[in-house]
């Protein structure tokens, strides 16, 4: 494993700490961020971004559903800054509430879709680690994240950073509306510390056998990534890492639509096949019949990222497990995990270089120049 090592490889076994390290940072800055009147006031939440961003958004979606019981909706940027309502950016004062992440904070998209919800009356939020970008300046309130440095790689360590801003905003909103105890809330951010520890105890098997997934998948054409609910921003994730890390092929696709539409693909030997299947989710019995379909129908190469084992499963699959947690929004914290090895390894395994290099026809997006430099437009 050590001759295939990557920056994607080390990104992920720095993340137990980084856990710890950023939930005690975090933790009382999502406590201080709103005001109870502010929490309270809250009609509508919009989550926004851009790529990894905007999956953090689709993994918390349901979470601040849950856990506040306030409607929310996940929205790309260029739909909320060009084409969304304005009527609904401020249908009372100072709503819906839009919470925008960019971890450097310069996507123009991102930090447009803020000045426009500011124009029509919404409250802004701007997840930055970046206080002076675009997005901090234009931001009403900025959450300000403080990540240490790392090598640079396909985001491993920012999304885990989106996840848990995102996820420790929830638990406080549902904590000051009332939805749960404080011993409650207490107790989902204790199930966040678990996750490091959780980790870090399985990460070296979890590694062990995404290596040879990987060393067997590193000749596939493409790649499904399926899931639903929480398990689909991780199916989101992967797809991403893969076009980033390998510049294969890549899908995602909800567990249902899958089985509109993606099976039919033919040469399914050369499709890498990743199903999330979460037993706490209210879909897990369609994914399983997913599984069997691609599995034993159509002998397609499955992989399974699951918190259940081998026997849950047709035989002729492959079960990856990660972190099981007491509380099922927690999950999204390390459910990515083995997404991201998948694409580390192989890009190491053919010779790939992240984002292309930047080189050759790719020269257009070095330095991020293709999602900073853009005509900015509020309209």
């Amino acid at each position: 494993m050590l001759d295939f090592d990557n920056a994607m490889r080390r990104q992920v076994f720095s993340l137990p700490e980084l856990i710890k390290q950023q939930y005690e940072d975090l933790e009382p800055k999502t406590r201080k961020l709103l005001s109870t009147p502010e929490i309270f006031s809250i009609q509508r939440i919009i989550l926004t971004g851009c790529g990894d961003s905007y999956a953090a958004g689709l993994a918390t979606k349901h979470i601040f559903e849950l856990l506040t019981g306030i409607p929310t909706e996940v929205v790309t940027s260029i739909e909320l800054s060009r084409l969304y309502d304005k009527k609904q950016l401020g249908f009372s004062p100072n709503n819906p509430l839009v919470i925008a992440v960019s971890h450097s904070g310069t996507v123009a998209r991102v930090g447009e879709s803020i000045e426009r919800a500011n124009k029509y009356g919404a409250f802004t939020v701007g997840v930055t680690a970046n206080q002076e970008s675009y997005l901090g300046k234009k931001s009403q309130r900025t959450l300000d994240l403080e990540v240490p440095s790392f090598e640079s790689s396909p985001g491993v360590r920012s999304y885990l950073v989106s996840v848990l801003s995102l996820l420790l905003l929830a638990i406080r909103f549902g904590e000051v509306r009332g939805k749960y105890t404080m011993d409650k809330a207490n107790d989902y951010r204790a199930d966040i510390m678990e996750q490091s520890n959780l980790l870090s105890n399985t990460l070296q098997d979890l590694d062990r056998k995404m290596f040879e997934v990987s060393s067997e998948w590193k000749k596939m054409d493409a790649f499904d990534f399926i899931g639903a609910g929480f398990d689909y921003a991780a199916a989101w994730y992967g797809h991403a890492k893969v076009f980033e890390g390998t510049g294969k092929y890549a899908m995602h696709v909800n567990t249902e639509e899958w089985l509109h539409l993606n099976f039919f693909m033919r040469k399914v030997d050369k499709i890498g096949t990743v199903i999330f299947a979460n037993s706490t989710n209210p879909s897990y019995s369609r994914a399983k019949e997913v599984i069997g379909y691609s599995a034993t129908e159509l002998g397609r190469p499955t992989l399974v990222i699951s918190d259940v084992n081998q026997s849950e499963f047709p035989i002729n699959c492959k079960i990856v497990a990660t972190p099981k947690t007491k509380y099922p929004i927690t999950m999204p914290l390390t459910q990515f995990v083995p997404a991201a090895l998948l694409s580390g390894y192989i890009a190491e395994m053919i010779g790939e270089e992240d984002g292309r290099g930047c080189k050759g026809n790719w020269s257009f997006a070095e330095n991020g120049n293709a999602v900073k430099n853009s005509e900015i437009i509020v309209d």
